[in-house]
């Protein structure tokens, strides 16, 4: 049995009102995420929820399908009484568009509590953000206890993200934002503070001189779903490279900033993002890949190809982007950064992968390659830290040695439950704490660093390569010479 972790903590009594509040994303992990802070005591405070949806559905039907997914989520028991009771907390109400008047029977409700702050979460497509925003000042719900929670994309474009900012700025201040990513929230990616700053091993072996390469990759077995029209217009780089991935590698490559405040991490990430090289017309070709699946096999089952999934038979959208990177600062000169996600691949995993360099010189007699320490970081499907390196084997016969990892496993290790991702980030914006969620000015830099890529895809029209559905993606038979960094670098192969 799991055992509850005690809180203590206190916070302010607070209503959080979910836009698409019958939607995908909200019966998945965000009322899921509230239901399980719930059960572990940690909301001890009066709060409400409320679903805004755009169409009216029954009470019945809404609690019946919420009721199904928290009993999906749940990893213990957990009584059919507590489930109902939360289930009876959300609140349904209906606005169909942002004209003013269909926000009164939210206003009536939101002020008749008073000294609740309002969290507005908005999980609806970005084109949304802004009039929702500009509806809700309007109506006089925005105060100076009122927070935004904006889920990504923000935008296609630097310029629509941009046009974004600038509407949700007209209603909140820039420390009422949250802009969520979900990766940041998972307990291996939080570790990683610990991992770098509180071990001397890593801490003192953190830079160019230690350090070979460095991989981030995020692979997927699934295609693109219910997602089709959403991912037809960004792909795989806008929809994985430009929040996820570059946050995770802001987190490997940061300086240490002088203490954990929102403040001084965000502006350490953001030094990593200014210092990322841009790409030219020549360096887009040699150092970036994109590739599309095609028919294929996954797990014995026969998949479609991405056209036949979208139904969408002249689409260019790339399913798969592989790219090799440079941060130009002291620490990471000259150490290439590869970045790599791509759907229908052969396994689901996510991982950032630490390569040291060689020994200086090999003194044993066989002369048997040492293999490079790995520092892996496996982000899922099960989280844990391995750390690689040479072991004897044991008995007679000289020096022979192989590589062994020594392993952290998290869920041999701590017994209880590990909350997931967008638990521990909706606590954050309760508490007021702005650390795990990205400020504008990285999330413009970021953008800087995108277009770089996508500007130079266009004017050199670099196409996708073709890949098959239940492989690692483009391999060396279709691929230049000088690309090989692709292939050879992949862990799982």
């Amino acid at each position: 049995m799991n055992k509850k972790i005690k809180h203590t903590e206190v916070f302010q009594s607070f209503n959080i009102i979910v836009f698409g509040g019958d939607g995908d994303l909200a019966f998945r992990k965000i009322y899921p995420a509230l239901f399980h802070r719930d059960q572990d005591q940690q909301l001890l405070c009066p709060y409400n929820i409320i679903a805004i949806t755009r169409k009216n559905p029954t009470e019945f039907d809404f609690h019946a399908q919420l009721i199904h997914f928290i009993n999906d989520s749940k990893e213990r028991e957990t009584s059919s009484l507590s489930i109902d009771n939360f289930s009876n907390k959300v609140k349904l109400i209906q606005i169909e568009d942002t004209k003013i008047e269909n926000y009164s029977e939210l206003v009536e409700y939101l002020n008749s509590f008073t000294n609740y702050q309002n969290i507005y979460y908005f999980s609806t497509p970005s084109s949304a953000f802004g009039p929702i925003a500009k509806s809700l000042k309007k109506v006089g719900l925005i105060h100076v206890t009122s927070k935004v929670v904006l889920e990504k994309p923000l935008g296609y474009s630097l310029s629509s993200s941009n046009e974004i900012n600038k509407e949700i700025t007209q209603a909140f201040d820039e420390h009422q934002i949250y802009r969520i990513d979900h990766y940041l929230g998972k307990e291996t990616v939080q570790n990683l503070m610990v991992l770098r700053f509180a071990n001397n091993l890593f801490e003192r072996a953190w830079d160019s001189e230690h350090i070979d390469n460095i991989q981030i990759t995020v692979a997927e077995t699934l295609g693109v779903e219910k997602r089709a029209a959403y991912y037809d217009n960004s792909g795989a780089l806008l929809d994985m490279v430009q929040n996820h991935l570059l946050q995770l590698l802001c987190l490997v490559a940061m300086e240490p900033p002088h203490e954990l405040g929102a403040d001084e991490v965000r502006n350490e990430k953001l030094k990593v993002l200014r210092a990322l090289r841009p790409f030219t017309r020549e360096t887009v070709q040699k150092d970036t890949v994109k590739g599309q699946y095609t028919r294929g096999t996954i797990q014995g089952e026969e998949v479609q190809s991405y056209l036949e999934d979208i139904e969408k038979f002249g689409s260019k959208t790339e399913t798969f982007v592989a790219i090799k990177t440079y941060i130009d600062n002291w620490r990471w000169k000259d150490v290439p950064f590869y970045l790599r996600t791509g759907k229908r691949m052969f396994k689901k995993y996510s991982e950032i992968v630490i390569n040291f360099k060689e020994v200086r010189h090999n003194i044993f007699p066989s002369k048997e390659k040492l293999n490079n320490n790995k520092l892996i970081i496996r982000l899922q499907p099960e989280e844990r830290i391995e750390l690689v390196q040479m072991t004897k084997i044991p008995g007679p016969g000289g020096y022979r040695y192989k590589p062994i990892a020594l392993k952290l496993d998290y869920i041999d290790s701590f017994k209880e439950r590990f909350p997931e991702a967008y638990e521990r980030l909706i606590i954050d914006v309760i508490r007021g704490n702005q650390t795990l969620f990205m400020s504008q000015d990285e999330l413009q830099e970021a953008w800087n660093w995108i277009e770089s890529i996508t500007s130079n895809w266009n004017s050199t029209t670099q196409s996708n390569i073709l890949y098959e559905s239940g492989t690692w993606g483009p391999g060396g038979d279709v691929l230049d010479e000088g690309s090989s960094w692709i292939t050879k670098s992949w862990r799982e192969e």
